[in-house]
């Protein structure tokens, strides 16, 4: 068995002033995303310039904060907003929802590809490789944060912590690992890949929406859910798995939708 090593989540102090690592893996993934999207830029082929990208990620960021945060409010953080009417805007805190931030993000998108008279799907094509980097930093955050943890194992790996002051120590399935690994590393290794050459439209975003969505039901089968929400169903139905289903049923429509149409990309130029 492991022992969590107990990682202070404030990463510097400055009086008054906390910076926490949760903040900090935040700017890791636009960082991330942003020098992603400008390599792709950069191919001979592309027909996004680094003007494009700026502007993109800029619209990316607020939509994943913004949508992040109320989503979280709004799916898990209900009776904590009901305790303190400021909590929505802690987000020092702690508590983002990924769903809330795709929903952000797909809004983001849509006001971004109007203000450039690019196809909506084109731009989400163009997206879809570039959040696992950030997925990695922001489940590694929430590792900091000793957040997240899923259920008692047995295994090697088992990260021993303790449910509260005082509480015995329980090795716990390090969920959050898992995420990173694959939500995140798994993730963006499949569409980078299969992203490097021009793909029909509507199937990069559709892998990575089928992808992601497997990958969260399946680990959400070992993760504890919040304890404000509990399990729907049995002990095993979480509220994840409930928003990760029509994302997978989305992303698989999509796919049936692309291999019939096999519309040519906005994203590269016509070849010669």
């Amino acid at each position: 068995m492991l022992t969590y090593p107990h990682i202070n989540p404030i990463a510097l102090a400055l009086g008054p002033l906390r910076i926490h690592w949760y903040g900090i893996m935040y700017l890791v993934a636009f960082a991330a995303a942003w020098y992603l999207a400008r390599r792709r830029a950069a191919d001979p082929r592309s027909t996004w310039t680094a003007r494009d990208v700026d502007d993109f990620i800029f619209y990316a960021m607020l939509g994943t904060i913004v949508g992040g945060r109320v989503g979280y409010v709004l799916f898990y953080g209900e009776a904590m907003w009901r305790a303190d009417i400021w909590y929505p805007l802690k987000l020092w805190e702690g508590g983002m929802s990924f769903h809330g931030g795709f929903l952000g993000v797909m809004t983001a998108v849509a006001l971004f590809a109007h203000s450039r008279a690019r196809r909506v799907w084109d731009v989400f094509d163009f997206a879809a490789p570039l959040p696992g980097i950030g997925i990695i930093a922001v489940r590694i955050g929430n590792f900091i944060n000793s957040e997240l943890w899923g259920r008692p194992t047995d295994g090697w790996w088992g990260m021993r912590v303790s449910d509260g002051p005082g509480a015995p120590l329980i090795a716990r399935h390090p969920t959050q690992l898992y995420e990173a690994g694959l939500e995140g590393a798994l993730l963006f290794t499949i569409l980078w890949l299969y992203t490097r050459k021009p793909r029909p439209r509507y199937m990069p975003a559709a892998l990575f929406m089928v992808c992601y969505s497997v990958a969260r039901i399946t680990v959400e089968f070992v993760r504890v859910p919040d304890t404000q929400i509990g399990y729907f169903a049995g002990d095993w139905l979480t509220m994840g798995q409930i928003l990760s289903l029509p994302m997978l049923l989305a992303g698989v429509v999509l796919i049936v939708f692309a291999r019939r149409w096999q519309q040519p990309s906005g994203n590269f130029k016509p070849a010669p």
